[in-house]
């Protein structure tokens, strides 16, 4: 996804449109990206089913929406990156406790 965001926003005509859908693309790919890897530390976790499904929901819910805004400056789906953030969240408290 960083290198199709790189190639696909260079695209972007309006400058200050391109520095906001570059932020939020690379929010949204950094995040991916550390989930994606906090993943491999499920099978550790008290309760791994709860806390993989938590973790890979809230990874598709957060970026899949921040992905959409940044690629189309469509702001409809914002509410859904919240609700990501806090299975996030709650993967994070899961795995810890």
């Amino acid at each position: 996804m960083g290198a199709y965001g790189k190639h696909y926003l260079v695209k972007i005509i309006d400058a200050k449109e391109q520095m906001e859908s570059k932020a939020v693309f690379e929010t949204a790919n950094r995040f991916h990206f550390l989930h994606s890897f906090a993943l491999l530390a499920v099978p550790l976790a008290r309760r791994p089913v709860l806390t993989g499904s938590l973790m890979a929901a809230g990874t598709i819910l957060f970026s899949g929406p921040m992905y959409y805004r940044a690629l189309t400056g469509d702001r409809t789906f914002i509410q859904v990156a919240t609700c990501g953030g806090f299975c996030l969240i709650a993967a994070w408290l899961s795995l810890m406790f």
